[in-house]
Parts: structure tokens; sequence; C-alpha cells
């Protein structure tokens, strides 16, 4: 008989989900999807033009010349990133370790898919000479790498790019002629905007890169599936069908059936507008993630790990090489006894880092900081209303918990 994965271990159907942000969803979001729930049709492929006037004045306020015309919209990050790689054809190319959901996609279309080593001041963004060293290798043994996936604020390590790295990955892989695709969808859960500086790959290279965003991140909840793309800026009179990446696109969505809920549509746009109440929920939830996520990150040095300080999201990756005598004494000697010993320890998930592309025996893992929020909507609506998180009962207690599961692995 045919054996099956142990729940959680999967590679594909127990993935685990994007850290979520743990707190209710607006009031003026929530009014308009239900406003719109009698709606029956969905968006056409691609996005609505009301929802693509959305998505272009959002990378306009960012520095990026954006039309209507340039964007695509899909339910959700996952089924536009199947799209985007299937539109350019050949290998791929993405930073080790990288979102857990990306290598699946490649897999899905039969791609290869090769990690390359990321620089020790970020994740998300590989080593410009390793970049270089990996595409000839490739191509000596017979590949044909033609994609570079990368992520300027990046899960899982929640570290922001340095405009120095970024620029020199991005150079050198336009050298070698591979198109970048920047997953962006981090880019607004800055725990310090005016202290980061973040700059993104269409900014230096925008005539090869496209830049991919899902709404999750910092706009929508989660379970409102929409996420956006934006193309390079193509001369209509130089474009066709089999040139058009934007076209090429719309017609793998249109063959998915992968089109917006009509009900989420009108309220995505309206986040993707950003107006004054979705704004100031994102900078305040980004703000507390980020307390929670210093706080585990000196509890996570405390107990002798290690993790690189934690810029955005909701989320830090940790090394707990360091504890191995402690770990294997309890039978932990992979990152899969590790995500089990503390997903059951914790009583949150704990991806391992094998789910983002590490090695097993690299005793890596992601924490969400959610599980610092509360058990209860009342606890978490109490977090994010506090002067101070670290100063609420119910956060001390959570944050003491982690630590004494970190300790007694010394």
């Amino acid at each position: 008989m045919r054996q099956t994965a142990p729940e959680g271990r999967g590679p594909v159907r127990y993935g685990p989900p994007a850290p979520d942000t743990g707190l209710p969803v607006l009031p003026g979001l929530a009014a308009l999807l239900a406003a719109a729930a009698a709606r029956t049709a969905a968006e056409p492929p691609g996005g609505g033009p009301v929802l693509r006037e959305a998505a272009a004045g959002y990378w306009w306020r960012r520095g990026l010349r954006t039309h209507p015309e340039d964007v695509v919209a899909a339910p959700g990050a996952p089924a536009l990133l199947l799209a985007l790689l299937a539109a350019h054809g050949g290998d791929l190319l993405m930073p080790r370790p990288c979102p857990a959901w990306w290598t699946p996609q490649a897999r899905l279309l039969g791609r290869p898919a090769y990690h390359v080593p990321t620089p020790a001041e970020c994740g998300g963004v590989p080593d410009p000479y390793a970049l270089l060293e990996t595409v000839r290798r490739v191509r000596a043994e017979g590949g044909d790498p033609r994609v570079l996936l990368l992520s300027i604020a990046d899960d899982p390590t929640a570290t922001v790019a340095p405009p120095e790295i970024v620029r020199e990955a991005c150079e050198a892989a336009v050298a070698e002629g591979l198109h970048v695709i920047s997953d962006e969808t981090w880019r607004d859960t800055l725990h310090h905007p005016h202290d980061t500086v973040l700059l993104g790959p269409a900014e230096m290279c925008p005539d090869d890169v496209t830049v991919l965003s899902d709404l999750g991140g910092a706009l929508t909840p989660a379970a409102w599936p929409c996420a956006v793309a934006r193309f390079p800026p193509t001369d209509p009179s130089r474009a066709d069908r089999w040139t058009d990446r934007r076209a090429r696109v719309l017609d793998v969505l249109t063959v998915l059936g992968a089109v917006v809920p009509g009900p989420v549509a009108p309220a995505a746009a309206h986040a993707l507008d950003e107006p004054e109440d979705v704004t100031v929920r994102a900078r305040h939830a980004a703000a507390v993630h980020g307390r929670l996520a210093a706080a585990a990150h000196r509890t996570v040095l405390a107990a002798g790990a290690l993790a690189r300080p934690p810029q955005a999201g909701r989320h830090l990756y940790a090394d707990l090489g360091p504890l191995r005598p402690g770990l294997a004494a309890r039978g932990v000697t992979d990152s899969l006894d590790l995500e089990s010993h503390l997903t059951a320890r914790l009583g949150a998930p704990v991806p391992g880092g094998h789910r983002f592309g590490d090695e097993p025996g690299a005793l890596r893992v992601r924490f969400g900081t959610v599980m610092f929020l509360g058990t209860t909507e009342a606890e978490r609506a109490e977090t994010l209303d506090a002067r101070d998180p670290l100063d609420l009962p119910h956060v001390a207690r959570k944050l003491a918990e982690f630590g004494g599961a970190l300790e007694e692995l010394r």
C-alpha cells in the first residue's frame, strides 16, 4: 500500500501558510465585501479596470510608472506566480532559503529550480557572485536559466536586502539574460519604515523586472485571495502574442480559471487605494509585530541560538544549530524532527527550514509572531491597542513559554 506523508510533513499539501496578522478585519473592508456579496460574476481574467487602476496607483505612489494595462490580478500569489513562470519558460533560480510556496510552482510545471546562497547581511536576494557561478554551471550542464525570483523584504528570514546588494544581484541577473520576478508581498510590513531603506529591483532595472505582491501581506485578510503583478511597460507597437509576457500570463490564468472572486474585488481595490484606515492599520500592525519579533529575537539569542535581526513581516528565522547536543538528546537530529518537536511544544506551527529550501540537517525554523498576540479575539485586540504590547500579561506569558521551550534544549 502506498504510504502517505505524516500530517504537517508533506512538501506541498501540508506546506505552511504565510504568517497571519491575527487581527480582526477592518470594518470598512468588511462592509465593502458584504455590499458585494450578491455579485455573482467573477472578475475577468487579469482583473477588471477598477482593480487594475487601483493597483497602478499603488505602484505610482512607490515611484514606479504604471498603467492599468501593465497590471494583472489573480486569486492569490501562488496562482499568479505559476502563470508568470509558465509565461517565461526555462529554469528558475532563487535564494536559499526562500518562501515555502515558491519551489512547488516550478515542480508543478516540471521546471528545474536552483537555489543560490544569500549574503551574510540578508536573505531574500542571492549573493551576486554565487548567482553568476550558478548560472554558468547550470548552462555548462545543459540547463536553460531564464528567471531569477527574489524578495527584498523576505519570508522566511524577515530581513530587508540592502539596496547595494539588490542592485548587484539584479545587474548580474540582467547581464546573464535573466528576467527578475520580485516578490514584494512584505514590503509594507517594515518594522521601522523610517529607518529602513527599501529599494525594489524595478526601480533599478525597469525593463527587466516584474513585481509581484499578495495583498494578504499587509492590506487585506489572507482569506480574501487577491494578488497583483506589475509588468515592465511595453510599447504597444512592439508587443505581440508571443513576446508580450502579460498576454501569455493572461492566457494561463484564463486556462486555469484563476480569477479574483467578484465580491473580493471592490474591497481589494479599496485597500490598494490605501485610504487612511487601511494604511494606519498596516503601519500599526507592522509595528506591533515588530516589537514581538524583536522580543522573540532577544529570547532566541539568550538561549544560545542564532537569528538575523527581524526587519519586516510577522516572523523570525532561527538557527538552532548551536543547541544541537541538547536536541540530539531528545531525538531531534534534523529540521523535520525540530518542526515536529517545537510545534507540539509551543502549540503553534513552527515550520522547519527544509520547507524553505535549507538542508534538513541545518536545524532552522521559522517562528510566527502571531502566537504572542493572545489566544482570544479580546486579547489580540488588546495587544493591538496597547502602548507597549510587551507589558501585557498574556504577551509576557507567551514569551516566557517561548523562552522556556528554547532553554530546555540547552
